[in-house]
């Protein structure tokens, strides 16, 4: 006769409730079948095991979670059987969607603290050097970390040799922006003890979004469904409030577009985020059918949709520059106050630098010396890459 799986006998031959193998599969959760229909307990459909458990902490800006996940294909040649959970802001958590190396996205906030706590991990990465993220590595159960930590002093420490240099070069303004020449996807990548080999990141439309672009460049970019050959130049006109010196005045965008828009092949869009609303709404107001200004506050999917309409995009450093090299873009990017160096641009287009001006980098909030790193942007050799990017790539 067949046993019954998952029942035992107790004291006095009466029968008692095993305890039940837990399948060892990312699909499992514990609280429904992964499939209708089927016993998990029993039988286990489409089984891929969990392998080793690792956690990625990135609460930075959301530029940086976008170069992190040029980490991931590293972190899979190293644990090919794995898998990933990544804690990270609210602002960001999106930006991970249709990723097919993130097994689950966690957003920071009490009740997820709760729950990776229960947890045990073999190994934690914290890509931070921020004092709430290298408190909460200290607190999780992980047989292994890395990235930065804080010591009993509170005090911001490196938890691994490989991370020794990238601490460095935060505390070290010569290193950082006059030898260093190493970009911050292979900085954070070799911190964290993983072989850097320049992959790109990983930032992927939905079906929908994909759809979504096609009709919006339709109906608004090119009206009447025909681009007739032309080229789709996207102005990232803004930056964060954080660092508010990432961006060009509205008189060089004025004059940029003024000087484009007499060339037949381009066609100029306008972007940006909720905090370049305004900006955006007088440069449409001053440059009229010159160009399109896109919607600036319907979150951070349709901005990825409104960059992904374009062929070359003309940035700062700021998010909207990493997206669009997630996006894969040509880009032309203007650099001032952060370090060309440490931008990786994946042989898709240029960087504008100022030479000869000795107070740049700075990082500085504030600038003492009228902005003179804006005022160097070379306006003629952004219309002359896009000029010669429409010559080389006109469809």
């Amino acid at each position: 006769m067949k046993k019954s799986r998952g029942v035992k006998k107790g004291a006095g031959g009466k029968r008692s409730a095993a305890m039940p193998a837990i399948p060892d599969c990312k699909h499992f959760h514990g609280y429904k079948p992964c499939f209708p229909g089927t016993d998990c307990l029993e039988e286990c459909v489409d089984p891929s095991p969990r392998g080793s458990e690792i956690l990625m902490i990135n609460l930075e800006a959301m530029g940086n979670v976008l170069v992190t996940t040029s980490m991931l294909p590293a972190i899979k040649r190293k644990f090919p059987v794995s898998t990933i959970t990544w804690i990270t802001l609210k602002n960001a958590y999106r930006l991970l969607e249709n990723n097919p190396l993130v097994d689950e996205v966690v957003v920071w906030e009490p009740e997820a603290w709760l729950k990776l706590g229960a947890r045990k991990f073999d190994l934690a990465m914290n890509i931070d050097k921020a004092k709430n993220s290298c408190a909460f590595i200290m607190s999780v159960n992980a047989a292994k970390k890395v990235g930065y930590g804080l010591d009993p002093r509170g005090v911001i420490v490196p938890l691994n040799k490989e991370a020794v240099y990238n601490y460095r070069l935060g505390l070290n303004d010569h290193l950082k922006f006059r030898v260093n020449r190493k970009p911050n996807n292979q900085l954070l990548t070799e911190a964290m003890g993983l072989k850097f080999d320049r992959d790109e990141y990983i930032l992927n439309l939905s079906e929908e979004e994909k759809t979504f672009c096609n009709s919006y460049r339709k109906e608004k970019v090119f009206p009447g469904g025909t681009d007739g050959g032309r080229i789709v130049v996207g102005f990232n006109t803004g930056c964060s409030t954080l660092y508010p010196n990432k961006k060009m005045t509205l008189d060089q965008h004025t004059v940029l577009v003024n000087e484009l828009s007499t060339d037949p092949r381009l066609r100029i869009l306008l972007l940006g985020g909720p905090e370049d609303t305004e900006r955006n709404e007088e440069l449409a107001r001053r440059l009229g059918d010159k160009v399109l200004n896109t919607p600036t506050t319907e979150g951070v999917r349709r901005g990825l949709c409104y960059i992904n309409l374009c062929d070359i995009v003309v940035s700062g450093d700021s998010f909207g520059m990493h997206a669009s090299i997630g996006l894969k873009k040509h880009m032309i990017v203007w650099f001032g106050l952060t370090c060309p160096q440490e931008i990786d641009l994946f042989d898709r287009g240029i960087r504008l630098i100022p030479e000869g001006l000795e107070c740049a980098p700075c990082w500085k909030r504030d600038c003492p010396y009228n902005l003179e790193c804006v005022q160097m942007i070379d306006l003629d050799a952004i219309v002359a890459e896009i000029k010669s990017y429409a010559e080389k790539y006109r469809r």
